[in-house]
């Protein structure tokens, strides 16, 4: 009796730790994935990013200045990287001289497994995360001297 006593008791212990621990597991998950994926962005970001700029602002198209070359090297950003969890914005700063600083901003928002945008698992809020890279040019200008 005693040992038939003591399996009724112990049934079902197992169901109740998965309850317990499958949660977790699950936010830890999205958690892994969502920085993997990141990670992998910014590295893409940086490169394309740092191309795109070494290719439109040291020779600009004529009549092009700098907020045109910044929109152009927005736009082909966002067509190589392309996902919809990803914003990416160009702005540039005038230095002294004909430098020119463009930063260009990553934000990337998590999501569950790559099934669409969430902003909290289990209660748990994914905030955007941001990543920056800028590079200072000096753009040539036709006719000027130095």
């Amino acid at each position: 009796m005693d040992v038939l006593r003591k399996e009724r008791g112990d049934a079902g212990q197992a169901t109740v730790e998965l309850a317990v621990v499958l949660p977790v597991a699950i936010v830890l998950a999205v958690i892994v994935v969502n920085a993997l994926s990141f990670f992998e962005a910014c590295a893409a970001f940086d490169q394309l990013a740092r191309q795109a700029i070494c290719s439109y602002a040291p020779s600009p198209d004529a009549g092009q200045g700098p907020a045109e070359v910044a929109a152009l090297v927005e736009s082909e950003l966002e067509e190589a990287l392309g996902t919809s969890n990803l914003a990416i914005e160009v702005t540039v700063q005038g230095r002294a001289g004909s430098y020119q600083r463009y930063c260009g901003r990553l934000s990337f928002a998590p999501t569950l497994f790559g099934l669409g945008l969430k902003d909290e698992v289990f209660g748990v809020s994914l905030p955007r995360l941001v990543h920056e890279v800028d590079l200072t040019v000096d753009a040539y200008r036709p006719g000027v001297l130095l």
